[in-house]
């Protein structure tokens, strides 16, 4: 089983394409939610408004207040050739790792509206660029960035959503709670919530906030035949000094989402650090250590995201949950429908 555990080609499965959820429910808590107990090994078919029903009794919530930026950017070179440039991760306050759509060579000036301009200053062996941005000859940092690209930026939708962003997806793919700008991704589980829920359960049950500005690594799949030769792509975390306390308190801690329970792991196994790079990957051989349930949405085959659910479940009740799922119609990935494991 060890070895059927490390093996990528395990963590596949076919999904129905019209199980891909192009749009999200509306209301947002309208989605379904499947409902693992690992006590009595029972699964309950349920609506997410009844999330809290559900939440085990003295535990603390832990949410990822992550806000997404309008990372896609539509320019051209000087020659008139059209660019698409997605940010992914600022590096530091000038250096913005990206990646690229179209033939740019190293210096080139690519050309955005309001005076916008990205350079390409070094090329990656992973595919993604560095640029530095700039408007009227002065160099901006990655906070003078935000603003402009509100104004000119598009949400950027993941890519099996195929379709351009429209002005539902500014505010649906974007929790009620996000606050922190940063996140080119919504930490999807999140985004079940509506105001009034999420109010509601933060008045029965200890929570609090953490920072992690999800990535466009989180929807690489696995490419080499053995889980742990992948490489874990790095994000920017930050834990509030209330989160540390019921980190380091002995409450048992349901984390909302993913993004939360990587945070969360990777503070807990790396010297308990408040803030830095969380490059952790948690897989059935890496099991979480603090994290004791998890709110998550259904996630693509061969993916991280899913390879950490089985860390909580094992491979086998993975699969058989996802084929619960996909034979009751769950609609699957960002925008789809949400698992609660207990």
């Amino acid at each position: 089983m060890q070895e059927k555990e490390l093996q990528t080609s395990s963590y596949d499965f076919t999904l129905p394409s019209e199980l891909i959820a192009t749009h999200p429910a509306s209301p947002r808590d309208s989605a379904k939610l499947l409902v693992y107990n690992r006590e009595t090994n029972t699964i309950t078919h349920a609506i997410f408004r009844d999330f809290e029903d559900f939440i085990p009794k003295n535990c603390a919530l832990i949410f990822n207040d992550t806000k997404v930026i309008k990372a896609r950017l539509y320019g051209y070179k000087p020659s008139g050739g059209k660019i698409e440039l997605l940010i992914n991760r600022a590096l530091n306050a000038h250096d913005i790792n990206v990646y690229i759509r179209g033939k740019v060579k190293l210096g080139t000036q690519i050309l955005f509206d309001d005076n916008l301009v990205a350079t390409l200053k070094e090329l990656n062996e992973d595919g993604s660029r560095v640029v530095q941005f700039s408007t009227c000859g002065k160099l901006l940092r990655f906070e003078d960035i935000l603003p402009i690209i509100d104004n000119i930026g598009h949400v950027p939708l993941p890519p099996y959503i195929q379709r351009q962003d429209n002005a539902e997806d500014e505010s649906e793919y974007q929790s009620v709670f996000a606050k922190e700008e940063g996140a080119v991704a919504a930490p999807t589980a999140s985004l079940h919530f509506t105001s009034e829920q999420h109010t509601q359960i933060c008045k029965r049950f200890p929570h609090a906030y953490l920072t992690l500005h999800v990535g466009s690594g989180t929807f690489k799949p696995v490419e080499a035949a053995i889980i742990t030769e992948h490489p874990m792509h790095a994000e920017y975390y930050d834990i509030s000094p209330h989160a540390k306390e019921l980190l380091e308190s002995t409450i048992p801690i349901l984390c909302i989402g993913t993004t939360s329970t990587r945070t969360v792991e990777f503070y807990e196994k790396h010297g308990k650090i408040q803030r830095g790079e969380a490059n952790l990957f948690l897989h059935p051989q890496n099991k979480p250590s603090r994290v004791n349930h998890l709110l998550t949405n259904f996630h693509l085959p061969k993916s991280t995201l899913l390879m950490l659910v089985a860390s909580f479940i094992g491979l086998d009740k993975a699969q058989e949950l996802y084929a619960e799922a996909i034979k009751e119609k769950y609609r699957f990935y960002s925008y789809g429908d949400a698992m609660l494991i207990i």
